[in-house]
């Protein structure tokens, strides 16, 4: 290149890069790079902090789906090794358990457990089965009744009216009392994983609860207990008043008459009122029952009918019997038959929860579930139950 040229370039500012305009082109490039390297951690990071914040909100999904519920987990896992961190966590969240439980020491019964002894419940040979029942949440249920009429009378237009009477409301209070059941296992059978712990727990609680409050309703005294209908005071049916049972006599002694046997059962029906009818239900146990479906009419038919199909109870004169073991034989002076309404004529009260406390200290090596529900009953209407009395009078 001749000194001319290279005194032209000079002169014009054009370089081979390293005059002063590449200079500032490389460096802008070298800015550029820079900012795009901080921009792309600067990333990175944004995007695992939004990781964390969501892993925090929310727990991780498994690995596999988990087909068991939460709640019959954390109460597995507190049945057989104690361990009530799961329901604590069940507790805080809301989800399955109260609050006011884990006050008194123990836990709700996970809904599945508890849905399974109801249903044996409803299931057993109990007037429950055909009483009125009620939940509540207080620590007994009053029933408010109101078995007068209002008075009337006939007026003329121009006459004086003259005051009638006012119907008296009564008040009937069922207190609720605690029904409890401690069954006790083995620890090495609780650590069975095999064993159903579950159902064997729903099973034993829902059998000593059924027979306790069958039991109850029928002849329960009060004290500590429901009231049974047969604890009240009864008479007989023509002298009825009130605040008892009215009573129609078999004629006999521990049996019916032997000539006029279904005379009886007729009378027992009509002794109740017109407005019970529709729903009345025959009440006795399976020793009484065979007694009855011996019994003819005038023209030799039986009384008694079996049901059609399986699940339709037997009908005594068009009405359908509850076998109830729980009822007294017929012996002399027993009132072995019920009839009547008992929607109307009995209520059994119940808080909807089942508690269970674990205890693995009292009875080693076995392990005490400590079960406990509030019911109690009591006659609601004493007009909607008749009964049958195996006596002459």
């Amino acid at each position: 290149m001749s000194n001319s040229e290279t005194t032209a370039r000079a002169g014009t500012g054009v370089s081979d890069g390293q005059g002063p305009a590449g200079e500032v082109k490389t460096a802008l490039a070298g800015f550029m790079t820079d900012i795009t390297s901080r921009l792309a951690k600067q990333e990175d990071r944004l995007t695992m902090l939004d990781q964390k914040s969501t892993q925090m909100r929310r727990p991780a999904l498994a690995a596999a789906s988990e087909t068991e519920a939460p709640h019959r987990k954390a109460f597995e896992a507190c049945v057989r090794g104690g361990d009530d961190d799961a329901l604590r966590g069940l507790e805080i969240e809301g989800k399955a358990l109260s609050t006011a439980v884990a006050a008194e020491g123990g836990y709700l019964v996970d809904p599945q457990t508890a849905e399974t002894v109801k249903g044996v419940l409803k299931s057993t040979a109990s007037i429950r089965r055909i009483s009125n029942v009620v939940n509540v949440e207080a620590t007994s249920y009053d029933v408010l009744v109101d078995h007068t009429d209002v008075g009337t009378g006939w007026s003329s237009e121009t006459g004086a009216m003259t005051e009638t009477d006012t119907p008296q409301i009564e008040r009937i209070t069922i207190p609720l009392h605690e029904l409890s059941a401690l069954p006790k296992a083995s620890q090495r059978l609780l650590d069975d994983s095999a064993f159903d712990i579950e159902g064997w727990l729903a099973d034993r609680i829902a059998d000593k609860f059924a027979r306790s409050e069958a039991a109850a309703f029928v002849s329960g005294d009060g004290v500590n207990k429901p009231k049974g209908f047969l604890s009240h005071t009864t008479v007989d049916n023509d002298s009825w008043a009130w605040g008892a049972l009215g009573y129609v006599p078999t004629g006999m002694s521990g049996g019916f008459d032997a000539t006029q046997s279904g005379e009886a059962i007729i009378d027992l029906v009509y002794a109740l009122g017109a407005q019970y009818l529709a729903g009345a239900q025959f009440v006795m146990n399976s020793k009484t029952a065979g007694l009855v479906r011996k019994i003819k009419d005038a023209d030799g038919r039986f009384l008694w009918s079996d049901g059609l199909a399986a699940a339709e109870p037997a009908r005594l004169m068009g009405y359908p019997v509850l076998i109830a073991e729980d009822m007294p034989d017929a012996d002399a002076d027993q009132f072995a038959i019920a009839f009547g309404d008992f929607g109307a004529g009995y209520t059994v009260a119940e808080r909807p929860d089942l508690r269970i406390l674990r205890d693995p200290f009292s009875a080693k090596p076995n392990v005490l579930f400590y079960a406990t529900k509030r019911v109690g009953g009591d006659v609601s209407d004493f007009a909607a139950i008749k009964l049958l009395k195996f006596s002459v009078s």
